[in-house]
């Protein structure tokens, strides 16, 4: 991991290389029974978080999932109202993960991008599969545990407390500062 830090330990990012990734904030995701926290409180800790990357000048890509093969997608499938602004890149996948078929590395390499910065639904699933192939990419990584949540408790802990300090950084929203 090449993120410095900061004095009080959060990471120290670089909005011109940073990227924030939010996966699978839709209205049929944030609405299922989740934990340990449930969907509106993620969704206001990815809006503050949203807002801050962009008056840093950093870069937010919103992830949804279509199902493949679908006519039709099922209701609640396009981002949280209110969470898209103009200039958000927004990706649509049909596997688990982000960077798959979607040309999300190649949009983000355009933008001189070596930092993501990672919340969403579900932890374990959508966020550490996306993860995973941002490592494998080369990317540093950078997990904001209070922007996340599963369907249960022990899915998402087992993802920030095992699997994430292994493949990246885990911080809070309130420890994300720029440079």
């Amino acid at each position: 991991m090449t993120v410095p830090r900061t004095a009080d330990s959060g990471p120290a990012l670089d909005p011109a290389r940073t990227a924030l990734v939010l996966v699978d904030l839709m209205e049929r995701i944030l609405a299922l029974p989740l934990e340990p926290r449930k969907g509106a409180e993620v969704l206001a800790t990815a809006q503050g978080l949203a807002a801050a990357f962009r008056s840093a000048g950093a870069s937010v890509v919103l992830v949804r999932v279509e199902r493949a093969g679908a006519a039709e997608q099922p209701p609640g499938s396009g981002l949280a109202p209110g969470l898209a602004r103009d200039g958000d890149m927004e990706i649509v996948k049909r596997t688990i993960g982000a960077f798959q078929s979607t040309g999300l590395d190649e949009r983000l390499r355009e933008r001189g991008v070596t930092t993501l910065v990672f919340g969403g639904i579900a932890t374990n699933l959508g966020v550490e599969s996306t993860a995973r192939a941002a490592g494998d990419l080369g990317y540093d990584l950078v997990f904001v545990e209070d922007a996340m949540t599963a369907l249960t408790a022990a899915e998402h802990e087992a993802s920030v407390r095992l699997d994430f300090p292994r493949l990246g950084t885990v911080v809070t929203a309130a420890d994300v500062r720029f440079v």
